[in-house]
């Protein structure tokens, strides 16, 4: 049942695309930002299942660590998300870019925003959520993991090729519902079946309800750090590049924080069920889906899967996609001096390159909150005051910003290296390369109140 629910959703969600862009946009603008023509319910929609497809990661965490979930993967992310549609959303719809090397280029020249697109690249790669999907067919099916990964990335790309951000858009609102509905059944089934709060109380181990999980301060402190990378997250700037007002980019982000608020509560309180219910569960990444297979009948079985491909679909098409703008329009157009306007087609074909490179490093890693912590803890360090000072209009010297870039991408790289993926001298990666940015960046703010000269 699980398999033919995800073959009807599968041809569903083609046909609808195959109709609804039987033309294909026409013009960059109209393939990247629709138009700049989102309504407050589509851009919404789209926001809240694009940034929520680590879903797998969210039980897999919740499984091993229990509510610390929530002050991890919650609590940081709304905060800064607050922040963005306070200081940022009107500032991008403002803006006359399409995307996030536009505007380096604007303020730092060039070469800062090849470095950036670099970087961005790697970042919005959906290697997790392109593990996640595989891990959820090899649980429906049996089949092996990377015949699910190579599959499902490929459907999840195929009507993105024609109709860009509309096509992302547009299958993102049937996802949307999707999403929350699984979740909607499985846990009222689970507390009216074995009790609420009482019961997981006495069946989780102690440190599962301790705020930390047993990580220490350092442990969930450094997730507050990683979930800065909100301020750069490329999702954000082209639903807001995309958004018909500065209105809608602004509540829209709103909203989503209060979708994202509530679903938080049905996946951990779900993450907390499984560890009760299956506490020896050889593969935590499985949590979801195994409690759904225990718990529900056939048919909710099938549909809580479609949910579940549908949450991570919906974060591999727009990642995917903003990763082809990123590679084909933003690196390698600017590299060659290729014509903005001319570079449709390069976007188009850089989405297999994208695909093959998230599917490369998903099979290579194998654990899908190793991912997140690492590209976070390289990336956003790279990123974050660049981009602060973008937004701020303040001018910088273009070779300043990508030394600061590059030290801190290798000083955080290093770190992990040396850590072995983890904290080195007992501390997190991110902190010495974000201690490096400033390092280079904040003395030529402070000595001089005119630009920084070339």
């Amino acid at each position: 049942m699980n398999s033919l629910a995800g073959v009807v959703y599968v041809v569903f969600l083609m046909l609808v695309v195959l109709r609804l862009f039987r033309k294909a946009p026409a013009g960059v603008a109209e393939y990247i930002v629709a138009g700049r023509r989102l309504t407050l319910p589509a851009f919404t929609a789209s926001l809240v299942t694009t940034w929520y497809g680590g879903i797998l990661g969210v039980g897999e965490y919740t499984w091993t660590y229990g509510v610390s979930n929530w002050l991890v993967f919650g609590v940081p992310y709304y905060l800064y998300a607050g922040v963005f549609a306070l200081f940022l959303a009107a500032r991008a719809r403002r803006s006359h870019v399409l995307t996030l090397p536009d505007l380096i280029e604007q303020r730092f020249g060039r070469p800062a925003a090849l470095t950036a697109a670099g970087v961005l690249f790697v970042m919005t790669a959906p290697a997790a959520y392109v593990l996640m999907l595989g891990v959820l067919v090899n649980f429906a099916t049996g089949w092996p993991v990377w015949v699910g990964v190579v599959l499902g990335t490929a459907l999840s790309v195929a009507y993105v090729f024609r109709g860009g951000l509309r096509a992302v858009v547009a299958t993102d609102i049937v996802q949307f519902f999707l999403m929350f509905l699984g979740f909607l059944v499985l846990v009222p089934v689970c507390v009216s079946r074995f009790g609420g709060w009482s019961f997981l109380k006495a069946g989780l181990p102690a440190g599962h309800l301790a705020w930390d999980g047993g990580l220490g301060f350092q442990g969930i402190a450094v997730w507050y750090f990683i979930a800065l990378s909100t301020l750069v997250e490329p999702a954000f700037y082209q639903r807001c590049y995309a958004a018909r007002t500065e209105k809608t980019a602004k509540w829209g982000i709103a909203a989503a924080i209060g979708f994202w608020i509530c679903f938080d509560f049905l996946t951990t309180t779900a993450g907390l069920y499984a560890r009760v219910l299956l506490p020896n569960l050889t593969n935590p990444v499985q949590a979801f889906p195994a409690l759904a297979q225990m718990v529900l009948p056939v048919f909710w079985q099938g549909i809580f899967t479609v949910g579940l491909l549908a949450t991570i679909m919906s974060t591999i098409d727009s990642y995917a996609f903003i990763g082809s703008i990123t590679l084909g329009r933003d690196l390698i157009g600017r590299w060659r001096g290729i014509d903005p306007e001319a570079s449709l087609p390069l976007i188009r074909w850089s989405l297999l390159a994208t695909a093959a490179a998230a599917v490369a490093l998903a099979l290579w890693s194998g654990s899908v909150i190793v991912l997140w912590k690492n590209l976070g803890s390289v990336g956003t360090p790279m990123l974050l005051l660049p981009l602060i000072l973008a937004h701020s209009g303040r001018q910088l010297a273009g070779t300043r910003v990508v030394t600061a870039m590059i030290a801190a991408g290798v000083v955080s790289g290093g770190w992990l290296l040396l850590g072995r993926g983890g904290p080195w001298l007992g501390i997190e990666a991110i902190f010495p390369g974000l201690s490096v940015s400033a390092a280079i960046i904040v003395p030529a703010i402070l000595s001089r109140s005119g630009p920084d000269p070339e």
